[in-house]
C-alpha cells in the first residue's frame, strides 16, 4: 500500500472535477472555523514533522501496526462487552434498559469526539491517547463493579468517553499518515483484527460464561498493553524531530499577554466550547432516553419522569444550543463554512440515517438469537460478530479499487442497494430454528454493503474537508454524528422493545408474574424453559413479533440514506494528505513554470 505524498507531474495535468465545483480558494471548499492566528494547530504542526521521519515503507508499516495493536484490544472488548452488557442488565432484572445504557453511551461518545477532535489539534495527538487511557481503565474499572443498574451505566458513561478518545486518535492518525485515495483502505487496515476476534470473542464470552464482572474488568490492564507500541513510536518521532532541532510547538503554553486564569477560560470555555458540548448532551439526553424508560410492564408515558426532560429537551435545551452556537460561541462546534458545504451535510445525514438504520437491527439482535432462534453464547456473539468480520475484510480490499478509481460516490449508491437486501432478509428471518441460516446470510450481507459504505463516506468527508487543520474536526463530526444515529437507533429500538414486547409475551404466557419475567430477564429465563416448552415457544412467537417491527423501521430509513448519497461530492481523490497540499503543490509548480518561461524568454533575447 502506498502511502507516502508523491507528486506526478502527469495527474497533476489530467486533474479534474466530476462536477463543476468551485475554484479551490472559494468558501465552500475552504473550511475554517476560525484563523490559525486564533487558534494554534500545535496537534496539525507536531504530526506533520512527525511524519517527515516515518515516510519510509518500514516505518509507516510500525505505525499502522501500532494502530493495530490497538484495535485488536479495543475491538476485541467491545465485542464481548456487548454480550456482558447484556448479561449485567438481565442479571439485575432489568434487560429492557439494556437500549438505555446503549443510548447514554452513544450520546456520550458524540459529544466527546468533537471535544477530543479540538484538543488533539490543540494540545496534540499524545494528549488524547493519555486521556483515553485513564477514563477507559476507570469506566472499565466501575463497570465490573457496579452492583445495579445506575452504577453500571455511570461506568459505561466513563467507559465511552475513554473508548471515543481512541477511536478518534486512531481515526486522525490514519488519516496523518496516508493519502486521500488510500484512506479507505488505510481506514480499514487497523480494523482487520475484526476478523480474528470475530471467532475468539464467541469462545471468550463461552470460556467466561455468566461472570461478566471478569468479563469486563480484564480489559482494565489489557487496553493499555496494547498502547505500548504507539507511545514507543510517537516517542521515537519526538526524539528525532529534537534531534534535528526542528520547530516543535509546545502544548498548554501559555501567552505571554494572558493570565493563567484568562488561559484557561479562553481554551476550556471558548475554544473547546464547553457549553455548546453540554447543551448538546442535554439535547440528547432529555430528548431520546425517555424513550427507551417509558413502557416496559407498566406504561409510564403520562409520568413527570417521562413529559419534564422531554419538555426541557424540545422546549428549553435546543432553542438554547442554536441561540448559544449561532450568536455567543467563538468557536461553534460545527463550523459555520462547513455547513456551506454540500459534501459534508450530505455526509452528515449519510452516516446519521446509516447507524439509525443500523441500530434498529442490532441493538437487540444477541437477545433475540439467545432466546427466539435458541443460539448458544458462543454462536450467539459470533453471528452478531460477521457484520463486522465482512465489513473489514470488504472495506480493505474495496480501498484498492477506490485508490485506482479515486472516486467514492458510486461505492456508497452499491453499499445501500446491498443494504436493502440485508434489511429485507431480516424482516423474513426473525426467529425460530429455520432463521439461523438466514439471519447469518442477512449479517454477511449488512457487513459486505458496510463495506462500501462508510469507509467511502468517511474518505469524501474528509476530501471535502479541504486542509489538513481541519480534517480532525470532520472526522470528529462524521463520528460524532454517526454516534447521534445510534443514539437515536438505541431510543427507538428500546421504544418499541418496552412498548410492545411485554403485551405481545402476556399474550402468550396468562402467568402474569412469569411473564415479567420472560420480559425482564430473558437470559435467565431460557435456562429454566428450554426450547420445546409451550412457555419459551410463546416467547419466541413474541420476538418474532418485534424483530419484524425493528427491521421493518430499519428498512424505511433507508430511503433517506438513499437521498442525502445522491448530495455527496466526487472530487478525485489525489496523492495527498489534504487537497490545500495538492494545491499547494500545483501552485508552486505554476511558479516554476513562469519562472522557466520567463529564463527562456530571456535567454532568447540575449541571443
Amino acid at each position: 500500500m502506498e502511502i507516502n505524498i508523491k507528486h506526478n507531474q502527469k495527474e497533476n495535468t489530467e486533474f479534474e472535477y466530476s462536477e463543476e465545483l468551485p475554484s479551490s480558494t472559494s468558501e465552500s471548499d475552504h473550511i475554517s472555523s476560525h484563523s490559525d492566528a486564533e487558534s494554534d494547530k500545535f496537534g496539525v504542526h507536531n504530526v506533520e514533522i512527525y511524519a517527515k521521519y516515518y515516510s519510509t515503507p518500514v516505518k509507516r508499516f510500525l505505525i499502522f501496526f501500532s494502530l493495530f495493536t490497538i484495535a485488536y484490544a479495543y475491538g476485541l472488548d467491545n465485542s464481548v462487552r456487548g454480550t456482558y452488557q447484556t448479561l449485567a442488565t438481565s442479571s439485575y432484572n432489568q434487560h429492557s434498559l439494556l437500549s438505555t445504557v446503549s443510548c447514554i453511551k452513544a450520546v456520550i461518545s458524540a459529544a466527546a469526539q468533537i471535544w477530543f477532535a479540538r484538543s488533539a489539534d490543540m494540545f496534540g495527538r499524545t494528549t488524547i491517547l493519555m486521556i483515553s487511557i485513564v477514563f477507559y481503565v476507570v469506566g472499565t474499572v466501575v463497570e465490573s463493579q457496579a452492583v445495579d443498574v445506575s452504577k453500571f451505566a455511570a461506568g459505561a458513561c466513563l467507559y465511552a468517553v475513554g473508548h471515543s478518545a481512541i477511536v478518534l486518535f486512531s481515526e486522525v492518525y490514519v488519516a496523518d499518515f496516508s493519502n486521500l485515495n488510500w484512506r479507505v483502505t488505510a481506514a480499514a487496515a487497523p480494523l482487520l483484527p475484526n476478523v480474528i476476534n470475530t471467532w475468539i470473542s464467541g469462545d471468550i464470552t463461552a470460556a467466561i460464561d455468566e461472570n461478566w464482572k471478569w468479563g469486563i474488568g480484564m480489559w482494565a490492564f489489557i487496553f493499555p498493553l496494547s498502547c505500548i507500541p504507539m507511545g514507543a513510536c510517537i516517542l521515537h518521532m519526538k526524539y528525532l524531530a529534537k534531534k534535528n532541532k526542528d520547530d516543535l510547538k509546545v502544548a498548554f503554553k501559555k501567552p505571554e499577554h494572558y493570565t493563567w486564569s484568562q488561559y484557561l477560560v479562553d481554551v476550556f470555555f471558548w475554544k473547546l466550547d464547553l457549553v455548546g458540548l453540554l447543551l448538546l448532551v442535554a439535547i440528547f439526553g432529555m430528548i431520546l432516553i425517555p424513550f427507551t424508560l417509558a413502557g416496559g410492564e407498566e406504561k409510564v408515558w403520562s409520568t413527570a419522569r417521562i413529559i419534564v426532560p422531554e419538555v426541557l429537551g424540545w422546549a428549553f435545551a435546543l432553542p438554547l444550543f442554536l441561540v448559544w452556537e449561532i450568536k455567543f460561541a467563538r468557536y461553534p462546534l460545527t463550523p459555520k463554512d462547513a455547513l456551506k458545504n454540500r459534501g459534508i451535510v450530505s455526509a452528515l445525514v449519510l452516516v446519521l440515517f446509516l447507524q439509525f438504520a443500523y441500530q434498529m437491527q442490532s441493538t437487540y439482535l444477541y437477545t433475540v438469537l439467545l432466546v427466539a432462534v435458541d443460539e448458544s453464547k458462543k454462536s450467539a456473539t459470533r453471528i452478531n460478530k460477521l457484520f463486522s468480520f465482512v465489513s473489514v475484510i470488504t472495506g480493505f480490499l474495496s480501498g484498492f479499487v477506490v485508490a485506482k478509481v479515486r472516486r467514492t460516490k458510486e461505492f456508497i449508491f452499491f453499499g445501500i442497494g446491498v443494504w436493502f437486501i440485508s434489511f429485507g432478509l431480516m424482516i423474513r428471518y426473525t426467529g425460530g430454528l429455520d432463521s439461523h441460516v438466514g439471519i447469518i446470510v442477512a449479517r454477511c450481507i449488512l457487513g459486505f454493503g458496510n463495506g462500501f459504505l462508510k469507509f467511502p463516506a468517511r474518505a469524501s468527508i474528509q476530501a471535502s474537508a479541504y486542509s489538513h487543520e481541519m480534517m480532525a474536526v470532520m472526522t470528529s463530526l462524521f463520528l460524532a454524528v454517526s454516534s447521534i444515529g445510534s443514539a437515536f437507533g438505541d431510543a427507538v429500538a428500546g421504544s418499541i422493545w418496552t412498548n410492545v414486547l411485554p403485551g405481545k409475551i402476556s399474550e402468550g404466557i396468562t402467568n402474569e408474574t412469569l411473564a415479567d419475567y420472560a420480559y425482564g430477564s430473558p437470559t435467565k429465563f431460557i435456562l429454566k424453559y428450554k426450547w420445546d416448552t409451550p412457555e419459551r415457544q410463546a416467547v419466541v412467537e413474541a420476538y418474532k413479533v418485534i424483530g419484524r417491527l425493528l427491521n421493518i423501521v430499519g428498512i424505511c430509513l433507508l430511503v433517506p440514506l438513499l437521498i442525502s448519497a445522491f448530495f455527496l461530492k466526487n472530487r478525485r481523490l489525489e496523492d495527498v494528505v489534504s487537497f490545500d497540499k495538492f494545491d499547494k503543490m500545483n501552485s508552486e509548480n505554476a511558479e516554476d513554470s513562469v519562472l522557466e518561461e520567463t529564463s527562456k524568454e530571456k535567454e532568447k533575447e540575449k541571443v
